[in-house]
Parts: C-alpha cells; sequence; structure tokens
C-alpha cells in the first residue's frame, strides 16, 4: 500500500470494500462536487484548540467516534483528499497514525489532479456508513511537544523543518506573540515540494530529496516538522516518511505553541 496514490489507481478503487474516501476540501466545494463515494469531514473536527495554541491532537473519544461514523475499522484503507495540495488531508492521515491507524494514503494533487485530468465527480452524499464502533488510542508516536523541543535544542542528532513561509520565517510576519523561528531550525516552505505545473502532485522524488539534503535534512536524522499549527508540516512529515525517512514527528500546536511561550527561545 503506497503512501501517496494517483487518481487512476483510486478510480479502480472507488467500490472496493475496505476502502474509504475521505474528502477534507471546504464544504462549499464538496456540495459542489466531490470524488464519488466520498465522506467529507470538517477539518476543525480533527483538531483541537486551546488558545491561543491551534492545531493540537484530538481527544481520543471523539476522534474515534469521528472514524467510526465512516464506519472505517482496523482493516480499511483511508485514502484522504483536499483542494489545497495536501495539508488538510496530510493532517488527517498523520493524525490516524498517530492514533494506530498505518493504513493510509494520499491522492496525489487531490481535488485539482482528480478534476482536471477527467476523473468523475459527482454532487450526491454517499450513504452513510453503519458505525463501527472503531476505538483508537493516541500512541504518542510521530509526535514531539514544546519540552521535547527545547530538551534537544543542542541535538546534532535532530533537525527541525519550518514548512511556513519565508515572511514567517523571519518574523517578518507574525502570528504569535513572537515572530522568528525556533532556534537551528531550517526553513523548507511545504508548496516547494509541490509541481504547480502538473495539478499540485509532489516533484518527483529525486528533486525533493536532493533538496533536502542540500539544506542537512538527512535521513540519519530524526527530523521535527512544525508550522504554525501542525497543518502545512503534517505534509512535510508525509513527504519524509514517503522518502523513507524513519524518524519524522510532527509538532503538535508549532509555533501557536512556542511563539506564545514567554520562555522559548527564538530566531
Amino acid at each position: 500500500m503506497s503512501l501517496l496514490i494517483e487518481p487512476n489507481e483510486l478510480e479502480q478503487l472507488l467500490d472496493k470494500p475496505d476502502t474509504v474516501i475521505v474528502d477534507l476540501c471546504k464544504a462549499k466545494q464538496y456540495a459542489q462536487a466531490h470524488i464519488p463515494g466520498a465522506h467529507f469531514i470538517n477539518y476543525a473536527d480533527i483538531v483541537h484548540i486551546e488558545k491561543p495554541v491551534m492545531g493540537l491532537l484530538p481527544d481520543a473519544d471523539n476522534f474515534s467516534a469521528l472514524i467510526s461514523k465512516l464506519g472505517i475499522n482496523a482493516n480499511t484503507h483511508v485514502i484522504a483528499y483536499d483542494d489545497e495540495g495536501g495539508g488538510c488531508a496530510s493532517r488527517f492521515i498523520w493524525t490516524l497514525n498517530v492514533f494506530g491507524h498505518e493504513k493510509t494514503s494520499l491522492l496525489n494533487g487531490g481535488l485539482h489532479s482528480w478534476a482536471n485530468e477527467g476523473h468523475p465527480l459527482t454532487n450526491k452524499k454517499p450513504a452513510d456508513a453503519i458505525a463501527s464502533g472503531y476505538s483508537l488510542i493516541n500512541t504518542g508516536r510521530y509526535t514531539a511537544d514544546r519540552n521535547y523541543i527545547k530538551q534537544h535544542l543542542d541535538d546534532k542528532n535532530i533537525v527541525l523543518l519550518d514548512a511556513r513561509s519565508s515572511a514567517e520565517f523571519t518574523g517578518e510576519k507574525k502570528f504569535a506573540d513572537k515572530g522568528g523561528h525556533i532556534p537551528g531550525a531550517i526553513h523548507f516552505e511545504w508548496t516547494d515540494a509541490m509541481d504547480r505545473n502538473n495539478n499540485l502532485r509532489l516533484l518527483p522524488d529525486g528533486i525533493i530529496k536532493q533538496r533536502l539534503e542540500q539544506l542537512g535534512i538527512t535521513k540519519d536524522k530524526e527530523v521535527i516538522c512544525y508550522c504554525q499549527s501542525h497543518h502545512r508540516s503534517a505534509f512535510s512529515c508525509l513527504i519524509l516518511k514517503r522518502l523513507g525517512y524513519k524518524k519524522v514527528k510532527g509538532y503538535p500546536g508549532s509555533w501557536s505553541d512556542w511563539g506564545n511561550q514567554a520562555d522559548t527561545p527564538i530566531e
């Protein structure tokens, strides 16, 4: 099972049992047109907010209820997509992985590649699934929190990947009390891995790998990805995982957490 799936491959799976397609587009877009059989999830329902900190992990019971309602169980292959190049869908996939469900794929290019390349669309909602009763537990895998990062700021075996815009990285734009970035973090904006001339698909693996290695984001390191709320950086986590990086973590809350603390160092 590939972490990345192409539209042609997905079209062959539309009516397959043990496959659930999840749409994380905007609600208006879903109502207008979506992939046949896709179930809509509101992005706000897969994250937890404790203002000013955004993008925390959801409560296990609430998340389990959401997943169960879609008929997803331990054997289900979950395929997610969105209309923004993969940020929302990747955050959903990352959350499933954190909660122990690994059978997941991202539609390469999302709704852009699907619609622009002539695959079928509908505005009809699928029938409600039979709740599976699937119970998920936050395993703590693939996550790093503020204290963990603070303890490892000087660890040469760990690299921080900042997936925000250049203006956010330098502090020119700030969406927290403090602007800038976590000391030592390397900037690799999440959209730098997208091919805008190929319906927002990922660039070829070799190109992304070369760029990452030139920046010092290498496979021997543990890589912790963050952005403003671990939305964009969830996409970065998925890219790294796909390229064979074995030690990849996301920082729930990200800069909305780090940038709003009095005792966190910044650059």
